[in-house]
Parts: C-alpha cells; sequence; structure tokens
C-alpha cells in the first residue's frame, strides 16, 4: 500500500527506514542482466547477493535500475543491489541508490570478479585502482574516486591471449562449480562481517582466504 501511495503521487520516498545514516549499508553485487549470464565468471556479484538473500531470508524486487533487496541486521538497515545497467554502466545504479537512500560511501560494498585473483581467494580493499575491470572503471568515474570499498573474488585467469572477455563471460568449469557453494557461504560470512564488524576487522579475518 505505501509503495503504491509513493507511485501514484511520485513521491521519492527512501526504501530503508533509517534515522540514523551511519547506520545504512548499500551492498552492490556486480554483473549482466540475462539468462546467459547467469552462471559466468562476470556475474559473480549477482550471484554471491543471491547466497545472501537466501542467508538473509530476503527477496529481490525490480526498481529503478536494478534488483533491490532490503534486509536489517543488528539494528542496522542494508540495501543489496544487483545493477540492470549492465556490467560497463554500474556506476549509474549504484550513485543513484546511495543518493535516493542517503547512504554514506564508506558503508557501500562493491562485489566483483577478479581476474588477478586464483579461483575462490576472497580480497576485501578500502581503495584501489580498477585493475582493467569495466564495471569498476565506469564505478570509478562516476564517483570521481577510487577510494570506496570493493570486495574482490577471485575467478582466476586460465585463459589464452586475447581471450580474457570469453573466459569471463564463460561458465565455470567443472571444478569450480564444486567448489562454489562453499566459496558463495564464505563470501556472505564475508559481507556480514563488513557490515557488523567493519572493513579493517573484515579484511584482517578474510583477506587471502
Amino acid at each position: 500500500m505505501f509503495r503504491f501511495l509513493v507511485s501514484l503521487f511520485n513521491w521519492s520516498a527512501p526504501l530503508l527506514e533509517e534515522k540514523i545514516p551511519m547506520k545504512k549499508f548499500l551492498i552492490v553485487g556486480l554483473g549482466n542482466i540475462g539468462a546467459e549470464y547467469e552462471e559466468t565468471r562476470h556475474n559473480i556479484g549477482f550471484k554471491i547477493l543471491d547466497t545472501f538473500s537466501q542467508k538473509g531470508g530476503f527477496a529481490f524486487e525490480t526498481e529503478k535500475l536494478g534488483e533491490v533487496g532490503t534486509l536489517k541486521i543488528k539494528g542496522r538497515s542494508i540495501l543489496c543491489l544487483k545493477p540492470s545497467t549492465y556490467m560497463n554502466r554500474s556506476g549509474k545504479a549504484l550513485r543513484y541508490w546511495m543518493e535516493k537512500e542517503k547512504i554514506p560511501l564508506e558503508n557501500v560494498l562493491v562485489v566483483t570478479d577478479d581476474i588477478n585473483l586464483p579461483f575462490g581467494v576472497l580480497r576485501l580493499k578500502a581503495k584501489g585502482s580498477d585493475g582493467g575491470h569495466n564495471g569498476l572503471k565506469d564505478i570509478q568515474q562516476i564517483l570521481q574516486t577510487t577510494t570506496y570499498n570493493r570486495f574482490r573474488f577471485g575467478v582466476g585467469s586460465d585463459f589464452g591471449k586475447g581471450r580474457q572477455v570469453d573466459y569471463v563471460l564463460g561458465e565455470w568449469n567443472l571444478e569450480e562449480k564444486e567448489k562454489l557453494k562453499e566459496r558463495l557461504e564464505k563470501s556472505t560470512e564475508l559481507i556480514r562481517s563488513f557490515i557488523l564488524s567493519g572493513i579493517k576487522n573484515t579484511m584482517n579475518t578474510f583477506n587471502g582466504t
């Protein structure tokens, strides 16, 4: 009913009802929309958030510029976003929801794939370059900073010269599929730790695991 009134009167009410902005968090999983991308390495950001939603007992709904789900964890309000803008325009959706919900940049976490890490290795950083990743490149351009939290999931680099695009847009091999469930669960633990314990403690606990 509330959302109906919002649409009826064209209100732009926030989805998260939280008076203390520092307790709001935005978790953005990067990926491409469409069934053909669902099981690709490049969509690990979506896949991690899907697992997080299963663990957290919430569902995603179609909202402006993406699929959005919300939950609360120990007094903290979390908005999870899977942008519908495709990977190369991820920054537009991130900025829209960050500004709409008035979430400070230090409480934003971007979840993405990384070919510079072996498969399944987790790495959390508070700043850094885009590393040639088009999604991060767009976010950096939109935010005009390289200082934002990013959670990188290693997908490995088992590809020949000039085959990087085919590799990241390719599906997991059998060995990776067998190990993926445990890695996804570990990834949700990292996100929960980021929300509850902060980035420094989470980096110390999870980086390299």
